[in-house]
């Protein structure tokens, strides 16, 4: 009868958490987090970006292999995991962009392909890159790699947008966070509006709220003259660390169930 009932809830719940409102604000804050806590590890520590990205690579490996042996959704690990995703996505696209010499459109280029070719072979292998049904750990798979690499290139369209240097496009952090914000807007107005695939609005909407939560990051820790707000990086991160706690306490974290959210 145990068997039976732990059997039923992994056919209808999720490891991952209902698509709401309070998801959207924890991420956002999460991958804020990502951008201030990998500079200051990368920079004002002084470890640079390949040491940075060993240190988070090893976090998020870590962490991924915790939540996927996890029988169930914990909401604690589940954010864990996207922090992690967050800054290694930081330092991963810093390095693509500056230390490889490619600059920032050749590193949204790279990302790029990266998303869309594991998104293909997770379709190709499983039929849907739905995350309402990541319940066995190959899915999962899937799953972890796709949030990495678009946590990655929403770190690379952020930079590329804000900067004015390395073939950036140079519109500053505050006209860069709009963008993305107008985005974002333009995303759930077609959620309420359309039948567009909630897959599809997903993952679109994942995707530009990296970028967003990286502009904010710069935003927060940039010095005033370059239209930032000059806080610490660590007083920065600290503060969002706070903010998502606090969220995670005051927002319910339930696991989705197939047919909900990004069907």
């Amino acid at each position: 009868m145990n068997h039976e009932r732990y059997t039923f809830a992994q056919q209808t719940l999720s490891k991952v958490p209902e698509v709401t409102i309070g998801f959207w604000i924890i991420k956002i804050a999460a991958t804020t987090l990502g951008e201030t806590g990998g500079d200051w590890v990368t920079m004002s520590l002084g470890l640079g970006y390949l040491t940075g990205s060993v240190i988070f690579a090893v976090a998020f490996i870590a962490l991924v292999a915790i939540q996927i042996r996890a029988q169930m959704f914990r909401p604690l690990l589940y954010w864990a995991v996207i922090v992690a995703t967050t800054t290694l996505g930081t330092t991963l696209a810093d390095f693509a962009d500056r230390s490889l010499g490619i600059g920032y459109p050749g590193g949204v280029a790279v990302i790029f392909c990266l998303l869309v070719g594991s998104l293909a072979l997770w379709y190709w292998r499983h039929g849907t890159v739905s995350v309402d049904s990541i319940t066995s750990p190959k899915v999962e798979r899937f799953y972890w790699t796709a949030i990495l690499f678009s946590q990655t290139l929403g770190t690379a369209l952020g930079d590329w947008t804000a900067g004015s240097d390395r073939g950036g496009v140079g519109l500053g952090y505050e006209y860069g966070a709009m963008i993305f914000s107008i985005g974002l807007a333009l995303v759930a107005v077609l959620y309420l509006r359309t039948n567009l695939s909630r897959t599809l609005l997903f993952w679109a909407a994942f995707i530009l709220t990296r970028p967003l939560g990286a502009t904010l990051g710069d935003l927060l820790d940039k010095p005033v003259a370059e239209g930032g707000m000059q806080l610490s990086r660590l007083s920065a991160s600290s503060i969002l660390l706070g903010v998502i706690l606090v969220c995670m306490l005051l927002i319910p974290q339930r696991p989705a169930r197939h047919g909900e959210g990004a069907a």
